[in-house]
């Protein structure tokens, strides 16, 4: 009926009252693109349903049963939960009797990379690479301590009690380029997986978004100011960012301008509730919409605003025990928020005249400014949000359109060799000359090493690869236990990037054994430093060994929490934010070294006692080995190691003169006490009395 669709659509398209708007989109009246549409001409509830994401909500963030019970639901509908950056139970990856999936499709890898490693990656079938969040733009990640359990400090690799500070992007992100490369190791490791980029709404976001997609992403999330975490104090995301429609508007237009919106989907969160509130983002340019708080909300969430104080009243935002045991939500509520959401949407869309959310994306010129509005409102100058396309320029993506896909002809060589270990179950040795143009070899093998693990199949026989010549960035990516990489030569930035297991072994083409020996202090016979290492090598490791017969790079080790390794020099930011593992420096460091390490320890040779003043004491002590110590007996097995894999002339010196040895420094975290949880509010009392909190 003409007359019940009219009415609907004023019912649906009806903004906030003119007098008071509530958000950007309230200023926006929708237009129908022709008559109305038969309910039955538009596509159905199911694959509305599809478009619909649960945003990034970290285990840590949320309890495990609200996480879970998130995921279940999502997975129900084939539609997405995202992981966030904590990381996940593997236990959650078999589908339980019931046929429930309780882990998320989407993994996000963060700048922390908490919980990546090779087995997280492959059970995904989206990776979305955090370069920002709208709550908080410009800040990394955060996780009180408080929230830091048992639990969550065995998936994060880090110590129960003691509060995680992600790094901002920049310590492994500098430039298009490296964000391509990541893209290029994670197709590596799971090439099955789309890859996306969250971005966050800001003015500049379409150059960074057309820069994404030149770099072969899926797709590219835009995510607004509006909503939060369950791990960040108020002061970081109260006032800052800016709404999802001026970022959404901005990439639309800029990659159309630029013919690269056929490329890549475009994605949205921050704020979105309502049926209308996905119209207009379809209409701006959006083809999937996530929902962070409207998800929690339907599985019980009162709005308590306290999720940061591990206080929640219904058990959703926190880890504390006696809290979650009030969790009653249950994946069918999901289901029933999102169907109810998915009908509104069709109605909405028939109302319109538009068969489906894809005849829906990029007609902005279905918008336009709202009527009767006032005050500061009227005066606001739309035009910019609604600038129509270029003629002829794509609107959505186009699945035929995708960016490059590039690939190693020495990668492939390598799986198609390696066949007898993956698959027979017989070990293999495989010999490679290597260039620079060869990146992340060995992530390929990774992955499909983990897959096998993922499948049943028992684990595959040991691999080991022999590679000479230069390496491309990334070399042992993603590295697994049973696979063994040795170089002779260099490698270039980013090598062993969350590794978690197995041995990478570089060493030099030659060692230089001139009595020169420029800036070491160990005898005149032993071998000048060579530099072997790029910048940001072992970044998130979790396991695995890594030896290194020269020097590194700047930010060697930031966010290892479990790899071990042996170099003979580093750059800057030494040992970062390290949660984990154990770090051996044969050698000299730069500035800055163990800013952030929480936990982990690192050796430092040092003759001269220059290391104090070049390391940042604010979280650790600094203190020479003591000969006969423990510390003593781990630095000496190292050496041995590292002598025995690369013939190091600095190793078998030290261990020659192991008897007078007095130049090492131990470097460990300062004792920290568990930080408790904060008092309780007035408003958090009055909502645990309603919720019957025995406490209260």
């Amino acid at each position: 009926d003409p007359g019940e669709a009219a009415a609907r659509l004023a019912e649906l398209t009806a903004a906030t009252p003119a007098e008071n708007p509530l958000a950007l989109r309230d200023l926006l009246a929708l237009r129908p693109a022709g008559p109305p549409l038969p309910l039955a001409a538009v596509e159905p509830v199911e694959a509305i349903r599809r478009r619909f994401v649960a945003t990034a909500m970290s285990l840590g963030a949320l309890s495990p049963e609200a996480y879970t019970t998130l995921a279940a639901a999502m997975n129900r509908m084939g539609a997405r939960s995202n992981s966030g950056e904590g990381g996940e139970d593997p236990d959650w990856y078999a589908p339980r009797p019931d046929g429930d999936v309780r882990h998320s499709r989407i993994k996000q890898v963060a700048s922390a990379r908490f919980g990546v490693t090779a087995r997280y990656l492959v059970h995904a079938d989206e990776l979305e690479i955090k370069m920002a969040q709208g709550s908080k733009p410009g800040e990394g990640g955060q996780l009180p301590g408080h929230k830091v359990t048992e639990l969550i400090a065995r998936l994060r690799h880090a110590v129960p009690g003691v509060t995680l500070i992600s790094p901002p992007p920049h310590h492994d992100i500098y430039s298009i380029e490296d964000l391509a490369q990541l893209i290029y190791d994670l197709r590596a490791v799971h090439p099955r997986a789309k890859v996306g980029v969250k971005l966050v709404a800001t003015s500049g976001v379409g150059t960074i978004a057309a820069g994404v997609a030149k770099a072969g992403a899926d797709y590219v999330l835009i995510s607004g100011h509006s909503g939060g975490t369950g791990a960040s104090p108020l002061g970081s995301i109260k006032h800052a960012g800016l709404p999802w429609e001026l970022g959404v508007a901005e990439a639309q237009q800029t990659l159309a301008r630029n013919g690269l919106r056929g490329r890549v989907r475009l994605r949205t969160d921050g704020g979105l509730r309502t049926a209308r509130d996905v119209v207009v983002a379809a209409l701006l340019g959006a083809e999937d919409y996530g929902f962070g708080t409207a998800a929690l909300v339907s599985l019980g969430c009162d709005m308590a605003r306290q999720c940061h104080l591990n206080t929640c009243p219904t058990g959703i935002a926190t880890q504390r025990p006696e809290l979650r045991a009030k969790f009653r939500g249950t994946p069918e509520q999901v289901v029933r928020y999102f169907t109810w959401l998915a009908g509104e949407v069709r109605a909405l869309l028939a109302a319109l005249g538009l068969p489906s959310l894809d005849a829906a994306a990029g007609r902005v010129d279905l918008l336009g400014p709202a009527a009767g509005l006032v005050g500061g409102a009227a005066a606001l100058d739309l035009a910019p949000l609604l600038a129509p396309p270029a003629p002829g320029a794509a609107t959505r993506q186009d699945p035929a359109a995708r960016g490059p896909r590039l690939h190693s002809p020495l990668a492939t060589a390598l799986l198609r060799e390696a066949e007898t270990a993956l698959y027979d179950g017989r070990p293999v040795t495989l010999r490679h000359a290597i260039q620079n143009r060869d990146r992340a070899i060995g992530a390929e093998l990774a992955g499909a090493l983990a897959r096998l693990a993922a499948a049943g199949a028992g684990p595959a026989a040991p691999i080991e690869a022999r590679f000479a010549g230069s390496a491309g960035q990334s070399f042992g990516a993603f590295c697994v236990p049973g696979l063994t990489l040795r170089l002779t030569g260099e490698a270039n930035d980013y090598v062993a990037k969350g590794m978690s297991g197995g041995t990478i072994v570089i060493r030099p083409t030659y060692y230089n054994t001139a009595a020169d020996g420029e800036g070491c202090r160990l005898p005149s016979t032993v071998c000048r430093l060579p530099v072997l290492v790029g910048n940001t090598a072992l970044y998130g490791a979790t396991g695995g060994e890594l030896f290194v017969a020269g020097a590194a790079g700047e930010r060697f080790a930031v966010r290892n929490s479990g790899a071990t390794a042996v170099v003979e020099g580093v750059g800057d930011h030494g040992c970062e934010y390290m949660t984990g593992g154990t770090v051996l420096v044969l050698g000299p460091t730069g500035r800055n070294f163990a800013a952030g390490m929480s936990a982990g320890l690192a050796y430092v040779y040092d003759e001269g006692g220059e290391f104090p003043a070049r390391c940042n004491h604010e979280l650790v002590t600094c203190e020479r080995v003591a000969a006969g110590s423990d510390d003593a007996a781990t630095v000496r097995a190292l050496l041995i190691r590292h002598r025995d894999l690369t013939g190091s002339p600095r190793a078998a010196a030290v261990l020659a003169d192991w008897a007078a040895q007095t130049a090492f420094w131990v470097v460990r975290s300062k004792a920290v006490a568990p930080i408790p949880a904060p008092e309780r509010p007035a408003r958090a009392a009055v909502l645990a009395r309603r919720h019957g909190d025995p406490a209260h």
